[in-house]
């Protein structure tokens, strides 16, 4: 419960993007303020409003990072997109420390009628490892599709990409995984003999359609059921798991189904060949 909390699932919106505005807008005002403070006689008031700002802006970032971090922690172990999260996660501590250092430094100099050299420094250096960081984030989104329909999904999402070689496929069938690691309303990522696809329990039956979406190629695997229909996270497209027909657009071609048995308690996947 925590976690879906975290992922703003209880909201039906994600919960990160909604936090990280917050302390890079006190972090850009606080640098205005400083810059107040050393072109302009702004007196000590300016002094202690950067201060301030930045104490909050510190606060507010690692409040937003818990959520970052559930978000992290649920993206595909073998996803390329991964790296991209790591190089954030270290560029927003790297941040968040060098605005720490900074309000040190401030809090020992409260009184004085303009912000410290060090000081300004550390937060402009900041600010510009943020806004990196931020494209970074943005790439993460919009470019990889992380994160994206998570929040209207109820069971946890694919941590691998479960991979079966031609030598593993026998009469056409390849065991992919032990029945209990498909509860209701779960999903599976498989590579089975070169072709990728996304296994589903949906009313206690095993389907196995292509796990790109035929309209931008989104994960299927990651998304959600409305009965025996998948929703695309990204756009919204859905399609009869049974069938593999499109059930409602913006996509308009079929996905392509796979045939599935269980057999001696593991459920297996035609190669589709």
């Amino acid at each position: 419960m925590i976690k879906a909390l975290l992922q703003g699932k209880p909201f039906g919106h994600p919960l990160h993007p909604l936090l990280v505005h917050l302390p890079i807008g006190l972090f850009i005002l606080s640098l205005l303020l400083d810059l107040g403070t050393l072109l302009f006689d702004g007196g000590n008031d300016l002094v202690r409003g950067a201060f301030y700002t930045m104490l909050f802006g510190v606060i507010m970032a690692l409040v937003a990072a818990v959520p970052g971090l559930v978000d992290r922690a649920d993206i595909r172990e073998d996803h390329p997109a991964r790296p991209t999260a790591n190089t954030h996660l270290v560029l927003n501590l790297t941040a968040v420390g060098l605005y720490g250092v900074s309000l040190v430094l401030r809090y020992l100099d409260l009184d004085a009628e303009a912000t410290g050299l060090i000081a300004f420094l550390l937060s402009l250096v900041g600010a510009a490892i943020l806004s990196y960081s931020g494209y970074l984030g943005g790439t993460m989104v919009y470019g990889d599709g992380i994160a994206v329909g998570r929040h209207r999904r109820k069971s946890e999402t694919p941590g691998l990409t479960i991979r079966v070689g031609p030598a593993e496929v026998r009469s056409g069938y390849a065991p992919v995984a032990e029945v209990g690691r498909l509860p209701e309303g779960a999903t599976l990522r498989a590579e089975v003999n070169g072709q990728v696809m996304t296994i589903a329990n949906v009313g206690g039956d095993y389907y196995a359609f292509q796990e790109f979406c035929t309209h931008r190629f989104g994960p299927l695997s990651e998304g959600h059921f409305e009965d025996h229909q998948i929703m695309c996270p990204w756009h919204g497209s859905c399609f009869d798991v049974r069938s593999g027909k499109v059930t409602q657009g913006p996509a308009k071609v079929d996905l392509k189904t796979y045939p599935v048995m269980v057999e001696a308690g593991w459920v297996c996947v035609g190669d589709g060949e």
